[in-house]
């Protein structure tokens, strides 16, 4: 099929975390689409968020904050921590928070996967930073477990596609990732 040129501002499917910080003295929470697992080892997430939002001023001032996975039962309250700042509106009773062992990285105790990140750089972009931070704590629930690890099914995250603005959960598999192609590899 021919390729047709087209504006170079193009998104990725993108998973929807929500944020946790404190900003303005009070735990905040706020809605992103820009995050991706970014080292093995040691476990490193890393956030795009733009510099005028309250939850960037948190992380640079706390060193940490929270990724949290929201159910897609969860998309309402996940939607409405995306609409209203944590500059102007307090945030902190939208959910039932919770505490790991970092200072400054309130997790949402009904998000099924809840990580908490030390801040190990944060990179200046144009008008976002790129925050990396090290997981050193994760917090699951035990149903959507198997073998100790989480099963994406269970949790069932939301994701983001743009520019239709649409959350969406994960469909069906369509092959086990390191495998489904090593057939391939036999002829190479």
């Amino acid at each position: 099929m021919e390729k047709i040129r087209i504006e170079t501002n193009v998104f990725l499917p993108m998973p929807v975390v929500l944020v946790g910080t404190v900003a303005g003295g009070r735990p905040n929470i706020m809605t992103a689409g820009w995050a991706s697992r970014v080292n093995a080892e040691p476990p490193m997430i890393a956030i795009g968020i733009n510099r005028a939002h309250a939850t960037a001023e948190g992380i640079v001032e706390n060193g940490s904050f929270s990724v949290n996975v929201p159910h897609a039962g969860m998309v309402e309250a996940t939607d409405y921590c995306g609409l209203v700042s944590g500059k102007n509106t307090d945030k902190s009773a939208v959910f039932d928070l919770f505490s790991g062992d970092l200072d400054g990285a309130p997790m949402i105790r009904a998000c099924p996967l809840a990580m908490e990140c030390r801040l190990v750089r944060a990179v200046d972009l144009p008008t976002d930073y790129l925050f990396i931070g090290e997981i050193v704590g994760a917090y699951a629930d035990a149903d959507c477990l198997v073998d100790g690890k989480p099963d994406m099914e269970r949790v069932n995250p939301l994701t983001l596609t743009m520019p239709d603005n649409t959350y969406r959960t994960i469909g069906v598999s369509v092959g086990k990732a390191w495998e489904i192609g090593t057939h391939l590899k036999k002829g190479a």
